[in-house]
């Protein structure tokens, strides 16, 4: 038996670290092994922490990110939805402290008939994550997860506050806030969903990691998009041309896309940029009212990307489904669908929680 057979058949953390510190490359029941490990509390911050650089130094693969998302989605509280559902969301890390533009596509779509379950947190990196944002659109983020199903049912959206699902990555958290550098655990968030959707848009700022977070949508069966603004954001982007890597029935295409393709303007950062929760909810409720300029553009953009990963039809040509799922986010903001479905959802957790 080879040393790597031995390895992955007794795995045992000197070994794993080893493997890493010497360049080699964990399968995936190695990384789920390491994780699960981590899930559970019996490895050191030490072990953990030797593992996470390890990785980073050396470059993950998608085996390792596959086995790494399998065990904590397989730690985590579970949500199970029935009905075909989509997510989009970023890993963050871009640094230009956007307006919260994936969550504001997560209405559009809604709004345009797509089931949502997005999984989401507070902001780390930036001024107001999603968690943070819907708190100020007085969406409540305490609602019981049994009873998360009732406001899927009612309003067709629900969303997985990453610190209830995820009550595990307590067990990471020391060696995380000490390192203090990015880690495999920046980009497994989007992955880690716990309802399991069947389609997922994401934004990855990293240009070496969103392929591999591509690889790992595609090996665990997930139709989708990973996209990154050469602007660098982790959103598609207005204001530069995108990476796009499309995933369908396991294959991945990786192709480039310009926003202005499909008619919309070029912007700049600068009008991209928010600031905290409250200012940023005010950017929300003004673009589900209808308000025009760079932001909505932007949010139509990421929206429509959301709606041609969800329907993962390759009848037409990548540039022609964009331009048709535009129209439909557009008309999700003008009909009013997308303010209404805000205010369900904001009433229908305020009902439950009380």
């Amino acid at each position: 038996m080879s040393t790597t057979a031995q390895n992955e058949k007794f795995p045992t953390w000197p070994n794993l670290l080893s493997a890493v510190i010497s360049g080699r490359d964990l399968t995936r029941t190695e990384a789920a092994w390491a994780m699960g490990q981590i899930m559970t509390g019996q490895a050191s911050d030490v072990q953990i922490a030797g593992l996470l650089v390890g990785l980073r130094s050396k470059g993950e693969t998608v085996d390792e990110l596959t086995g790494l998302v399998d065990s904590m989605v397989e730690n985590a509280r579970p949500l199970y939805i029935e009905e075909q559902t989509l997510d989009i969301v970023g890993t963050g890390g871009d640094r230009q402290n956007t307006v919260n533009i994936s969550t504001m596509s997560t209405l559009v779509c809604a709004g345009a008939g797509i089931k949502i379950v997005k999984h989401g947190n507070r902001a780390s990196s930036s001024s107001s994550g999603s968690a943070d944002v819907l708190e100020a659109l007085n969406v409540r983020l305490d609602v019981p997860v049994d009873r998360l199903s009732e406001v899927f049912d009612e309003v067709g959206i629900a969303f997985c506050f990453a610190n209830v699902f995820h009550p595990s990555m307590r067990h990471v958290a020391g060696a995380r806030r000490e390192l203090r550098v990015p880690t495999a655990f920046n980009f497994m968030g989007p992955l880690t969903n716990p309802a399991l959707p069947n389609a997922s848009a994401i934004g990855c700022s990293d240009l070496r990691m969103a392929p591999i977070m591509a690889g790992v949508l595609a090996q665990r069966g997930v139709r989708g998009l990973v996209f990154r603004g050469d602007d660098g954001l982790d959103e598609m982007t207005t204001t530069a041309a995108n990476r796009v890597w499309e995933v369908r029935n396991g294959k991945i295409e990786e192709f480039t896309f310009d926003a202005r393709d499909i008619g919309l303007e070029r912007a700049t950062l600068d009008d991209l940029r928010g600031g905290e929760a409250a200012a940023n909810a005010q950017v929300v409720r003004d673009i589900v009212q209808g308000a025009h300029g760079p932001v909505r553009d932007a949010v139509l953009l990421n929206s429509a990307a959301g709606i041609v990963a969800f329907e993962n039809s390759a009848d037409q040509p990548f540039r022609q489904r964009m331009e048709s799922a535009l129209k439909r986010a557009a008309h999700s903001i003008d009909s009013g669908a997308a303010g209404e479905t805000l205010q369900r959802w904001a009433n229908s957790t305020t009902r439950i929680v009380g």
